[in-house]
């Protein structure tokens, strides 16, 4: 099976703030399958479900913040059931200390139980930070040997901004992988560039993809030089698209 494209909404949150449902409107006409998203603009649950059913997008999944779960889970449950959404993403943690760390995996080990008893899966979105905070552990493999419902959506660029030979890291770590985020990388300055425009192999990175048999390619851009966050988007789609194409003929 071919994975499906999705938008991380954080790449054009200027644009979602602006006019939601007309931006969701443009990304399906851009290609992409579906959104994850980064907050829902103060809408309410049925108007983003009606948004969706309107745009004929899908939820990849939603980045919600670890404070958010920690404290309101059932709220955000709920919400997440009546939009169909099955993925809940921790998005980031950074903290000083490998105590300070350890006690969050704990509690994000209770709370990824809690939702799997739901019907959610659960996910830890990386950084690079996560590999040098800690240095002596991969705090990511601390995380799913804590708990199987932890799985990782890994984001690539951020795993070679790390210094990890991303090809060997996704293959050890393959059983916990469930989604990829996916963005190339500018040489100088170092930050993120429409797939295609950069440095990294996003040919190999899908050809991992279709070795994981992942559902989902999430792209996400944080970086712009030469076109706007909606025509990165589009190129985006288009390139992906393509690479996707040529992998899985």
């Amino acid at each position: 099976m071919k994975p499906q494209i999705a938008l991380q909404l954080w790449s054009v949150q200027e644009a979602c703030r602006e006019d939601f449902l007309g931006t969701l409107k443009a990304l399906k006409e851009y290609g992409y399958e579906g959104v994850e998203f980064a907050g829902y603009n103060g809408y309410s649950a049925e108007e983003v479900l009606t948004m969706l059913k309107e745009t004929g997008l899908q939820v990849a999944g939603s980045h919600i913040p670890f404070e958010q779960m920690d404290t309101n889970l059932d709220e955000v449950m709920a919400f997440e059931k009546t939009i169909g959404n099955k993925r809940i993403v921790c998005p980031y943690a950074s903290f000083e200390t490998a105590e300070e760390w350890h006690a969050f995996i704990k509690r994000m080990a209770e709370i990824a139980t809690i939702v799997k008893e739901h019907g959610f899966e659960f996910y830890y979105h990386n950084h690079a930070h996560e590999f040098k905070e800690v240095p002596t552990e991969d705090l990511l493999e601390v995380m799913t040997q804590k708990s199987s419902a932890i799985r990782l959506e890994v984001d690539l660029y951020w795993l070679s901004a790390a210094g990890k030979d991303v090809a060997q890291w996704v293959k050890a770590h393959s059983n916990a992988i469930g989604l990829f985020h996916m963005k190339d990388m500018q040489k100088e300055p170092q930050e993120s560039t429409e797939i295609g425009s950069g440095i990294l192999p996003m040919g190999e990175y899908v050809a991992l993809a279709k070795e994981l048999n992942l559902p989902w390619l999430v792209v996400e851009q944080e970086a712009f030089q030469a076109y706007t966050p909606m025509e990165a988007a589009k190129i985006d789609c288009d390139v992906l698209h393509r690479l996707v194409e040529e992998r899985f003929k």
